[in-house]
C-alpha cells in the first residue's frame, strides 16, 4: 500500500459501535478515512472524537445501493481507495428471523456491492466482519475455521454467503480478501436501548439504573466475549498490514478471547462492576440461540499476530464507566 498519509480507507457502517472504534484506529495510524453510513443504527456522535479530523470523511449512504457514486467525489479529491473494511451490517439475529428479506439485502447484498467496487476499482484489500452466528450450535470446542457452518438464523446465512463472495473475489477475481469471524464484541459505544442490543451493554445499564436483569434460558449457556478495542485492531491490522495482504489473501479468521463465561457469571460481574443491588430473572429461551460458543484464536494470531488485550474485568469496567458518563 502507499505511505500512511496517502492511504485511503473506506469503512462500511464506520459511525457503528465497532466501526467507529475502527476508524479511530485508522486515524491514530495516520490514515486517510471516509465512512459510508446510512445512520439507521450508526451515530454521527459515535464519531464525534474525529469529526473536525482534515483526514475523515463521512457519506450517508445505504450500502446495499452501492458504492460507485458515493465515492466518486471523495475519489477526486483523495485519489484511489486502498482498503474496504466492511462493517455495514443488520446485526440482530432475532430481527433477521423476522425480517429475512430485509436482512439478505443489508448483509449480503451489502458485500456483493462491496466486491463489485473493489474489482472495478482495483482496491488493494477487502476485510469483510463476519460472525460466530455462521457455526450454529457446535459441540466440539473451542471451535475452529475448520468447523462446518450449520447456521440456525438468516443472519448467520447471509454472513456464510458474504464469505463464500469474498472467495469467489479472492480466487477468481485475483482480490485480496480477509474474513473475520467475531465472536461477542462489547464495549463503549454499544447501544443498550435495543431488545437486540449486545447482553453486555443491557446488563451495564440495567444495573446502573437499578433496574432487574432478564436471562432468556438458564444462564448456563456459554458465550466468549472480545473487547471492541481488540477488534478494531484485528480488523485495521487485517487490512494494513503488507505480510498480511501478501500471504494471506482469503483468511478466515476467529477473532474472540478463547475463554468462555456463562451468562449466569456474566451477570453477576457486571452488577458487581456496578455496585448494584438487583434481581436477575429468567425468561423462556429465544429461538435461533446457540447454547454454547467460545473461539479458538489460533489461525488469528499466527496470520495477524492477534492477541487480546483486555481482560473481561477491565473491559466491564471500561464499559461501565462509559455508560457512567452518558
Amino acid at each position: 500500500m502507499p505511505t500512511p498519509d496517502t492511504t485511503l480507507i473506506c469503512v462500511t457502517g464506520g459511525a457503528g459501535f465497532i466501526g467507529s472504534h475502527t476508524v479511530g484506529n485508522l486515524l491514530e495510524r495516520g490514515l486517510r478515512v471516509v465512512v459510508l453510513d446510512d445512520f439507521s443504527t450508526g451515530k454521527r456522535e459515535n464519531l464525534a472524537t474525529w469529526l473536525d479530523h482534515p483526514d475523515l470523511e463521512i457519506i450517508e449512504t445505504d450500502v446495499s445501493d452501492g458504492l460507485f457514486a458515493p465515492l466518486a467525489p471523495v475519489v477526486t479529491r483523495r485519489g484511489p481507495v486502498h482498503g474496504i473494511i466492511h462493517l455495514a451490517a443488520q446485526t440482530s439475529v432475532i430481527r433477521s428471523m423476522e425480517k429475512p428479506l430485509t436482512d439478505v439485502r443489508a448483509n449480503y447484498t451489502s458485500t456483493v456491492q462491496v466486491i463489485e467496487y473493489a474489482r472495478v476499482e482495483a482496491v488493494d484489500k477487502v476485510v469483510f466482519t463476519s460472525s460466530s452466528a455462521i457455526y450454529g450450535d457446535v459441540t466440539d470446542l473451542p471451535v475452529t475455521e475448520a468447523a462446518p457452518p450449520t447456521p440456525m438464523s438468516p443472519y448467520g446465512v447471509h454472513k456464510r454467503a458474504s464469505e463464500l463472495h469474498l472467495q469467489y473475489g479472492s480466487q477468481v477475481l485475483g482480490l485480496s480478501t480477509t474474513a473475520l469471524r467475531l465472536f461477542n464484541v462489547y464495549g463503549p459505544r454499544q447501544d443498550p436501548s435495543s431488545p437486540y442490543s449486545g447482553v453486555i451493554s443491557i446488563f451495564l445499564e440495567r444495573s446502573l439504573r437499578g433496574e432487574d436483569i432478564v436471562i432468556f434460558g438458564d444462564g448456563g449457556q456459554t458465550r466468549d466475549f472480545v473487547f471492541v478495542g481488540d477488534v478494531a485492531w484485528a480488523l485495521t491490522t487485517a487490512c494494513l498490514n503488507d505480510k498480511v495482504t501478501d500471504k494471506v489473501s482469503g483468511l478466515i479468521a476467529n477473532i474472540g478471547t478463547g475463554h468462555a463465561i456463562t451468562i449466569n457469571d456474566l451477570a453477576a460481574q457486571c452488577i458487581a462492576c456496578c455496585d448494584a443491588t438487583v434481581r436477575v430473572d429468567h425468561h423462556p429461551e429465544r429461538p435461533g440461540e446457540i447454547r454454547d460458543s467460545v473461539a479458538d484464536i489460533t489461525r488469528a494470531h499466527k496470520t495477524l499476530g492477534f492477541q487480546p488485550q483486555t481482560t473481561i474485568e477491565e473491559g466491564l469496567r471500561l464499559t461501565a464507566d462509559w455508560y457512567r458518563g452518558q
